[in-house]
């Protein structure tokens, strides 16, 4: 890897690493702290090795001032409360030396074992109820995927001070409970688990289309959410059925990001994609984890979707195809109703059996406010009423949340008018 190149990738792939081990070490009181030594950490390489060159390892080197300067913080920190403090002797007499809960003296273990360790706690110390759910991706990508502030607010297209803002409350809301960083006993497991699933199934989400970001694709949030998950597959105490189904479910769209775009950007929609660009390796990855879900009595909506997921890997257009998939989307609908599955369900239904039914299905809907809604019955009309889905266009052009959206819709309104 080129030199000029090496730090930000190195920023990417070991800040979260560092700051996961230094923040359960820490604890959340000291989160600031914890973030101010792993920046610094990468602030001494960029000045080292601008002038003497990057070391044979680099990632030890990193470790090895992260955990220097952590030390010599907790050193100078125990000085400050023995001089100034000395009400600290007790607290420590009873074993709690600092709000970090850790011994100072402790040594800032940056095993792999303690890296993997240190960011499954993270995981669920960070997707904790008492967080709204964008505060959760938001501190996941900062502290989990090593994201920056100005990435962060670029994904919820926001500015800086917003994101800056929400972190900050988010971190205080933690402190303030007392949340501890560390696995959930085995009775909470189950209970926590769904929350932290969702996070992750919201990364992806947010990769994989963006309404909050003109990017058609931002692989790099699809592949942190399928990091993460992996995390979850790997250890065994958080290896359940909904773990594999999510992995299973993530694989099977991985596999077509390089039909999704053209050489534009642009989006290509599912129909007209060249399936010799889908990935059959990520395909097949998604089979095994997809079996692996199917163990046990568990059903859950990461199941039902990669299941639908799963037959749109298939590149024949069979009628058994369309017909799984609508019967998916049924058992989805009956398991957690949503708007968008409905939606989405009248498009299998058209292929599965007739597209007059399906524009009946779809009317009843009325999502007048989604623009999804109009380019569906734009799709659906075509061939059957070409003014009607001039119409539907129209109204999805205009309703259109990102301007990739919106190009669509002209493409599509201009080929019929």
């Amino acid at each position: 890897m080129e030199e000029q190149n090496l730090i930000p990738h190195l920023f990417r792939t070991e800040y979260r690493k560092i700051i996961s081990v230094l923040c359960r070490h820490f604890g959340f009181e000291q989160m600031e702290t914890a973030e101010d030594i792993a920046s610094d950490t990468f602030l001494a390489a960029a000045q080292t090795w601008g002038i003497e060159g990057p070391p044979k390892n680099s990632v030890a080197w990193l470790y090895h001032v992260a955990k220097n300067k952590a030390r010599n913080l907790l050193q100078r920190d125990q000085v400050f409360r023995l001089k100034v403090t000395p009400a600290v002797k007790a607290d420590q007499a009873a074993g709690a030396p600092g709000s970090s809960g850790h011994p100072i003296d402790a040594e800032i273990d940056l095993s792999p074992t303690s890296i993997q360790d240190s960011q499954l706690q993270m995981m669920f110390a960070i997707c904790t109820p008492l967080l709204p759910a964008e505060s959760q991706v938001g501190l996941s990508l900062r502290i989990l995927c090593g994201f920056g502030i100005e990435e962060i607010a670029a994904a919820f297209l926001t500015n800086r001070e917003t994101i800056n803002k929400r972190l900050f409350r988010a971190k205080e809301k933690l402190r303030e409970a007392g949340i501890r960083i560390e696995m959930p006993p085995a009775s909470e497991l189950d209970h926590r688990l769904p929350a932290v699933l969702t996070t992750i199934y919201l990364l992806f989400n947010e990769g994989y289309y963006s309404e909050s970001s003109d990017d058609v694709l931002r692989k790099d949030l699809c592949i942190e959410a399928i990091r993460l998950c992996h995390m979850l597959a790997d250890n065994p105490a958080t290896n359940t059925p909904a773990v594999d189904a999510l992995l299973a479910l993530m694989c099977f769209h991985a596999s077509r990001f390089d039909a999704r775009i053209d050489r534009h950007g642009d989006i290509i929609l599912y129909a007209d994609q060249d399936t010799s660009r889908w990935n059959t390796d990520l395909i097949a990855k998604g089979i095994d984890y997809l079996h692996r879900a199917a163990r046990g009595d568990t059903l859950t909506k990461y199941h039902l979707e990669a299941g639908i997921a799963y037959w749109s890997t298939q590149k024949e257009d069979t009628a058994e195809k369309w017909e799984q998939t609508l019967q998916y989307y049924n058992l989805l609908l009956q398991l957690e109703y949503s708007p968008i599955a409905a939606l989405n369900r009248t498009y299998a239904l058209a292929k599965a059996r007739s597209v007059q039914e399906a524009i009946v299905q779809a009317e009843k809907l009325q999502l007048t406010d989604n623009p999804f809604y109009f380019a569906l019955l734009g799709e659906l009309y075509t061939d059957i009423d070409k003014n009607k889905a001039i119409g539907h266009f129209s109204q999805a052009m205009a309703l259109a949340r990102t301007s990739a959206d919106r190009q669509l819709m002209q493409k599509k309104h201009a080929r019929l008018g």
